[in-house]
């Protein structure tokens, strides 16, 4: 198969370059579906008349219909579009950039899913599917999972109702207290809708994320808080995600104090409750309850997962303190700005 691509790209690399624009039409449509073609043509930057050849074809293919809501993809062109995503990870090369990736950060493995999420949002839909499926996949017989907040996680807790989980026992526990922001992107319910789309369990844990050391001390001798924790701590799998430092201590309605730190250390990266600049270092660290950074080499299993050229720097921060087990699933617009400066 690499020979024959090897060869088209010689004598016909139009060939190519066709059919990888025309795979992304595909999976642009059915990300947005049913989409109407000047917001398809804006979301693959891309003339409307150019796109109206293309989408033409596909229609005249049986791949795609037109309604008044927008285009669709038709039962042949989901099916044919399923099999294109395995063919195009080996024309686009995706294989070897996970592997340069996961070279380049020090970590076990990188799962790549096309695209950037900051240009197409629904791309954070495809990193949820692509760590569901990869979670999927360490499942045994009895499973504990903690797992932190935030919107891509939230994909990850909506993908899991695709995943096969018949005779597995599962038990999902927030590695963090509560952030701030959207209630839906808190641990406590992130936990609460895998739960339910996998017939699991899960855990609360009903304390702030940042804690002043002395209530710190009070909360940890909760009985109710040390078994919580304690069930972090023996968990199988962590599920989590990374941020973007400055968004993340807006998020926490930081301190002055802090806030400055964080700035005049150039913060660039923050997962944990800690702060990194972009050479790993660690700026600045909440007082929270919850799991620690010193906790992650303890775990068997650990999938991170952020995506978008603009997490980037974030991502590649973090990672200079990431355990080497680390299992990272991010895009392409990441993946590429992590890797320009190598």
């Amino acid at each position: 198969m690499k020979e024959l691509f090897k060869l088209q790209q010689l004598l016909v690399p139009d060939l190519l370059n066709v059919m990888e624009r025309r795979y992304f039409v595909l999976r642009s449509i059915r990300l947005t579906e049913p989409v109407g073609r000047r917001p398809l043509a804006q979301m693959l930057e891309m003339t409307e008349r150019v796109l109206r050849g293309e989408v033409e074809f596909l229609k005249g293919q049986h791949l795609i219909d037109f309604q008044p809501a927008g285009m669709s993809l038709t039962p042949e062109g989901r099916e044919h579009l399923t099999k294109l995503d395995v063919l195009m990870r080996e024309i686009i090369g995706i294989h070897k950039v996970e592997q340069q990736l996961s070279e380049c950060l020090g970590i076990a493995e990188t799962i790549i899913v096309p695209g950037d999420s900051d240009k197409m949002p629904l791309i954070k839909d495809e990193i949820g599917k692509a760590c569901a499926r990869r979670l999927e996949a360490l499942l045994v017989e009895k499973n504990t999972i903690t797992v932190t907040g935030g919107t891509t996680m939230g994909s990850v807790a909506n993908a899991l109702m695709e995943i096969n989980v018949e005779g597995k026992e599962m038990i999902f526990v927030p590695a963090r207290g509560g952030v701030g922001g959207k209630v839906s992107d808190q641990a406590n319910s992130i936990c609460a809708v895998m739960a339910d789309n996998t017939g699991g369990t899960h855990r609360v844990m009903y304390v702030p994320d940042e804690v002043s050391d002395e209530l710190r001390t009070i909360l940890l001798k909760e009985p109710s808080i040390n078994n919580t924790l304690t069930l972090i701590r023996s968990a199988d799998i962590v599920l989590h995600g990374i941020g973007e430092a400055m968004k993340m201590a807006e998020r926490r309605n930081t301190d002055e104090e802090s806030m400055n730190k964080i700035i005049k250390r150039h913060a660039v990266g923050e997962a944990f409750g800690y702060y990194f600049d972009s050479d790993g270092n660690i700026v600045h660290k909440v007082s929270t309850i919850g799991l620690q950074l010193e906790d992650l080499p303890h775990f068997k299993y650990i999938i991170a997962a952020a995506g978008g050229k603009s997490k980037a720097t974030a991502i590649k921060s973090y990672m200079k303190n990431a355990p080497r087990s680390t299992v990272l699933v991010t895009d392409e617009g990441a993946a590429k700005e992590i890797l320009k400066g190598e």
